[in-house]
């Protein structure tokens, strides 16, 4: 797959490097030292970037032929290629390392899939998946944007997520490692009925919450319809939100109102929300959007309990 862009990805680069990141994580003065590699210190699986410019496909490389670059063993498919390469790698190495270029504009690493590939104003990229590629081509120039910002960042965060400035207007009740409902799988409270606990193996990210879920299955139905999953309110207490305040929650106090999760800080909080209900989830719905403009992007702090 091949994908080319206009000199309008110069300026939403030049425009969006105008930020950088606040979540204090220190850049990488060279990220591509930060490598995807294998076993055997060997990046992109062993294939061949020359032949993704030179004939479109992927092409296995060889151990005969190969070079070292920022500490990477690239392999191609021929002494030429391995010529090409030498006399000017910033035009055929893979970006952002080899790891999952989506997955570096939103902050994190991923492994890559090397059939997933796309050449991006003139340079290699690779993604994780095809859900991946699907996120990716909904904006290719704004993503390449947000891919070279973050790079540097991300390296420099050895690949753990880092806040981007995209997620800053989202208000959610995270803990300091940036994970939400205590770790407790959001999909598991619809299909289940019950609080389960969420395996860190199994995770999303949207809207600067890392979610936990107990199983694959639970991750991936997630993953294709989050707005049907994630919690109300950004997960902070549903009664208190209806009096404009924010405060924390129990996983264990939940319930499913018209297909929407919310939940509750204490069993007092949970009584109250549904002495009337109809009206507190009109009040909640109604103070919502003022506290999230009023405090996202801001340090979390609870108010006092709501009375």
């Amino acid at each position: 797959m091949k994908t080319s862009l206009s000199i309008l990805t110069l300026i939403l680069i030049l425009l969006v490097g105008c930020q950088t990141p606040t979540d204090n994580v220190k850049a990488s003065s060279d990220p591509d030292a930060f490598a995807n590699l294998n076993s055997e210190g060997v990046i992109i699986d062993g294939y061949d970037p020359v032949a993704f410019f030179t004939e479109s496909k992927p092409v296995k490389g060889s151990p005969e032929f190969k070079s070292t670059y920022k500490g990477a063993i690239y392999q191609f498919a021929s002494a030429d290629h391995k010529k090409m390469f030498d006399e000017n790698p910033n035009k055929y190495k893979v970006l952002y390392g080899g790891w999952c270029a989506y997955a570096i504009s939103l902050g994190r690493i991923a492994p890559i899939d090397i059939n997933t590939w796309s050449i991006v104003d003139g340079h290699l990229v690779i993604q994780h998946n095809e859900r991946a590629v699907r996120g990716w081509e909904k904006d290719v120039p704004g993503n390449f944007a947000k891919a070279e910002k973050y790079w540097p960042y991300v390296a420099g965060n050895k690949g753990k997520q880092i806040l981007t400035d995209e997620e800053k207007k989202f208000l959610v009740n995270v803990d300091k490692s940036g994970v939400i409902i205590d770790g407790y799988d959001p999909v598991a409270y619809f299909t289940e009925n019950k609080a389960v606990k969420g395996n860190p193996q199994f995770t999303a990210r949207v809207d600067g919450a890392t979610y936990w879920f107990s199983s694959e299955a639970n991750q991936n139905a997630f993953k294709d319809n989050p707005e049907k999953y994630k919690p109300q309110y950004g997960s902070f207490c549903a009664y208190a939100v209806s009096r404009n305040k924010l405060r924390p929650i129990n996983p264990e106090l939940f319930q499913i109102i018209d297909g929407r999760l919310m939940l509750q800080h204490s069993q007092k909080a949970y009584d109250l929300y549904n002495e009337d209900l109809a009206n507190n989830v009109k009040l909640s719905d109604q103070y919502w959007p003022g506290l999230q403009e009023k405090k996202a992007g801001k340090k979390l702090a609870y108010d006092a309990p709501a009375n």
